[in-house]
């Protein structure tokens, strides 16, 4: 004859009470906080938490496929949050009034949050151009995202600036491409390099728009998800990190088929 906690045990998968445990269902806390509903004797609840020790101590590789799957399941309800906010904060996002290049009537606009001294960034910069370059129909759109430092806010500044003079994209590229430690003094000696009246930028960078902006990219990041750069938001996709040419030009593709 079966015992009691036997004969519980058999109608409940042994797998399913492992998962439990690894979730923290079938330790003394979990058992106690569902006792209302699931009332067990102490001996019945001794039982089952030794079955699903030793089942666990001999079979670990449940502990990783059960932490495996609740990160997926984590990532994906990420993914549809950020899908979510996309869509709701779709004409802040795809600003037309933001600094772009390529096509200003593309059928598919890429955009990007960045910082002027992130690496990552910098690496994926002659990227970006190339996937700009090989797209007639492609318009890209530059959200200044400074995170890593004062220096950073001051570039973002003179890059927003540099607009009122014509030549944001010519700055930004020679901007992004600068090696070395960025200073204040190096930002202005690019500046000038790209044919920009330093003097006036200077001025023009001061401006509370520009500070509102820069906030509010700030805000916008904050509200998609993004806590790092770079970061590429394309239809209702966002896509963190340093992307090759590939993947843009798949990301294009499918937003253009969408």
């Amino acid at each position: 004859m079966l015992t009691r906690p036997t004969a519980l045990l058999r109608r409940v998968p042994l797998t399913a009470l492992c998962l439990a445990g690894v979730l923290g269902l079938a330790t003394p806390s979990g058992f106690a906080a569902a006792r209302a509903e699931t009332p067990l004797a102490e001996a019945d609840r001794a039982t089952i938490e030794a079955i699903v020790r030793d089942y666990l101590l001999e079979n670990p590789e449940i502990i990783a496929e059960a932490l495996t799957a609740l990160q997926q399941r984590e990532e994906l309800a990420e993914q549809e949050r950020q899908r979510q906010a996309v869509v709701a904060l779709n004409d802040q996002i795809y600003d037309p009034d933001a600094p772009f290049m390529g096509n200003p009537d593309g059928d598919v606009t890429l955009v990007e949050f960045f910082d002027y001294q992130c690496g990552y960034c910098k690496r994926v910069l002659d990227t970006v151009f190339e996937a700009t370059e090989s797209d007639p129909g492609l318009r890209v759109v530059f959200k200044e995202f400074p995170i890593l430092g004062p220096i950073s806010v001051v570039a973002a500044q003179a890059s927003l600036a540099s607009r009122d003079q014509g030549l944001y994209p010519e700055f930004h590229h020679a901007l992004m491409g600068y090696r070395g430690q960025l200073t204040e003094e190096a930002i202005f000696t690019v500046a000038a390099e790209v044919g920009l009246d330093v003097a006036r930028l200077r001025q023009d960078m001061k401006s509370p728009e520009i500070r509102d902006e820069i906030n509010e990219n700030r805000r916008l990041a904050s509200q998609i998800g993004i806590r790092g750069t770079p970061a590429f938001v394309i239809g209702d996709t966002v896509a963190p990190g340093a992307q090759s040419l590939e993947a843009l030009q798949i990301l294009v593709e499918s937003a253009r088929a969408s």
